[in-house]
């Protein structure tokens, strides 16, 4: 247990000190500020207008109320999240590669699978956060518009589908370690994060997006309009193509021939 923790404190710090976490996080927060922004149009749409924030033959649908504002804050970490959190991933695995530091790693009196649990705790542990602090900036921007619609059973809701669709999408970037580490830098994942979400999109258009694991987070956000029951099926699609992504990742570390 020692052991691990002083790996794991290693990797938490390469985070801190990187300005990844830190753009990342910046990038995130237009997020909740383009949803509050929405909001702020939806509930004020004569100033909007006269304004010049709004055409005048503009529409826009929904309404600015609460739920509606937790829908789209969820829908945002289940899509935008697919690319942060797997950027993050990637950036944690890609760099030993890239900078030619996994010499070193390797050469560590720590065993391999040692370094690889650390590694996606420290991703789980940033990624976690990120997602309280997407929350928080969101509810700090939809008090200060004054949604109307507040309520404790709302609050409930909404930050159960929000963290429930964050979750399933942290669950999904495992899959972006082992490329990472396959394609021994950051071009592999990224490509793939892109070719995730392009697929996600199309299989969700044409209706089979509970069979396909990147297009289930956002599809129980509410992206179609109304959220989607999260079925046992859909669950254990994510759960095996995050063990998938988790246990290819381990053997790469443990049995590719590392130079």
């Amino acid at each position: 247990m020692r052991q691990f923790l002083a790996v794991f404190h290693t990797e938490g710090t390469k985070i801190l000190n990187s300005k990844m976490v830190w753009i990342t996080s910046a990038a995130f927060t237009i997020g909740p500020l383009m949803a509050a922004f929405f909001m702020f149009i939806l509930k004020n749409p004569d100033f909007a207008e006269t304004s010049g924030l709004l055409g005048a033959k503009a529409q826009l649908a929904g309404d600015a109320t609460w739920p509606s504002y937790f829908s789209l804050l969820a829908q945002i970490i289940s899509i935008g999240g697919v690319i942060v959190f797997g950027f993050i991933t990637s950036w944690v695995f890609g760099r030993e590669y890239s900078d030619q530091t996994v010499k070193d790693l390797l050469a560590l009196p720590f065993s391999r699978g040692m370094i690889v649990y650390a590694k996606f705790s420290a991703i789980l542990i940033t990624t976690l956060c990120l997602t309280i602090y997407i929350f928080s900036i969101g509810l700090l921007l939809g008090g200060v518009i004054g949604l109307p619609g507040w309520s404790a059973s709302v609050l409930e809701h909404g930050l159960f589908i929000f963290f429930i669709s964050a979750l399933l999408t942290m669950a999904l970037s495992t899959p972006v370690a082992f490329f990472a580490c396959y394609g021994k830098g950051y071009l592999a994942p990224l490509g793939f994060i892109i070719v995730m979400v392009v697929l996600a999109q199309i299989i969700g258009a044409i209706g089979y997006g509970d069979y396909f694991p990147w297009a289930i987070p956002a599809l129980f956000s509410g992206t179609t309009g109304e959220e989607s029951p999260l079925t046992l099926l859909s669950l254990t699609i994510i759960l095996l193509t995050s063990i998938i992504g988790f246990t290819g990742t381990s053997a790469w570390w443990k049995f590719a021939d590392h130079h």
